[in-house]
């Protein structure tokens, strides 16, 4: 499913029309986005977590070359589902 898909199954599933739901789903990403950059974690119960990782500095290898390269460290988004979302899977 892209954007657009869940665009148009928000708007069907709430009764708002697809601009209503794109402002509504532009607006929910776009805060957890926010909240991620402050460092803070998103949790939606039964849904899941959103928080921000971190990727320690490491060594690496250029693929084309063979030659070694440090890899900075760095911020990762991560998530972490809900027991009802993998109820919901399984």
């Amino acid at each position: 499913m892209n954007k657009s898909e869940l665009i148009e199954a928000v708007a069907k599933s709430a009764g708002l029309s697809k601009s209503g739901a794109e402002r509504a789903i532009d607006g929910t990403l776009s805060t957890i986005k926010g909240a991620l950059r402050k460092g803070q974690s998103v949790t939606l119960v039964g849904f899941g977590t959103f928080r921000v990782g971190k990727r320690a500095a490491r060594n690496g290898r250029n693929p084309r070359t063979g030659a070694e390269i440090k890899i900075k460290a760095a911020k990762v988004p991560k998530f972490s589902a809900g027991k009802a979302l993998k109820d919901a899977v399984n």
